[in-house]
């Protein structure tokens, strides 16, 4: 009974990484669509936006395009690093068009790329070099970050970054993964207080989610855990 407990304890890092990861794979229309929204010319704009700025945003979009094809293809080697047609490679794009909005989300695929070829390390590089304060992109690159860190073993850098990530959210979509996940981690680690505390916050605040339906069950285990 004791060994089925501590089964039930493991943590899929697996699974949870390809829940954040799918977040930026089937909402790829909307984070770009997103991107380019936040491009905004504003009243008294300098010249060299208008005959810089704009062009090559427009540049590092086109650019961006044949990567988001192999990403979605699962062709992870190709979309990072280009192939011999023409296409450079979210790296490329990322250095090239440095100061874009593409440039910008060509960090964060970059960095699944990498943690999809089993690179975690350099997945954190680039997926911390990503900026954005958005409700939606930030905490699902903040979320890969902290699998990432779980991967790596660094299970109090993950279980916090996911805890933030979730905070950041803040909506029915994201948070519950992030939260699911960290719950997970920290009842792993023994923190089963922590671990019924990121639970109840799916049970109490995101009720209307997919992970609240079983979410009971995570927390009496957790408390059965506890004793």
């Amino acid at each position: 009974m004791a060994e089925q407990k501590k089964t039930n304890e493991g943590l899929n890092v697996e699974e949870a990484v390809t829940q954040s990861e799918a977040f930026l794979i089937k909402n790829k229309k909307s984070i770009i669509g997103v991107v380019v929204a936040v491009i905004v010319i504003i009243a008294g704009v300098t010249m060299y936006k208008h005959l810089y700025a704009a062009p090559r945003e427009a540049k590092a979009q086109a650019a961006l395009f044949k990567g988001q094809e192999y990403f979605e293809a699962g062709a992870f080697e190709q979309a990072l690093n280009g192939d011999s047609i023409g296409y450079a490679g979210f790296a490329s794009v990322a250095d090239q068009y440095s100061g874009t909005k593409a440039a910008n989300l060509a960090q964060a695929y970059m960095g699944i790329c990498y943690a999809k070829l089993g690179k975690n390390e350099e997945a954190i590089q680039a997926l911390s070099d990503f900026d954005g304060n958005d409700q939606m992109v930030s905490p699902a690159v903040k979320g890969a970050l902290g699998n990432c860190y779980a991967q790596l073993g660094q299970l109090d850098k993950a279980a916090s970054t996911l805890l933030d990530a979730a905070n950041e959210a803040d909506n029915n979509t994201l948070s519950p993964i992030f939260l699911m996940q960290a719950g997970q981690i920290l009842a792993q680690q023994g923190k089963y207080d922590d671990a019924i505390n990121a639970y109840t916050a799916i049970k109490e605040k995101y009720f209307n989610s997919y992970q609240a339906l079983n979410i009971d069950a995570y927390i009496e285990q957790a408390k059965l855990m506890k004793k």
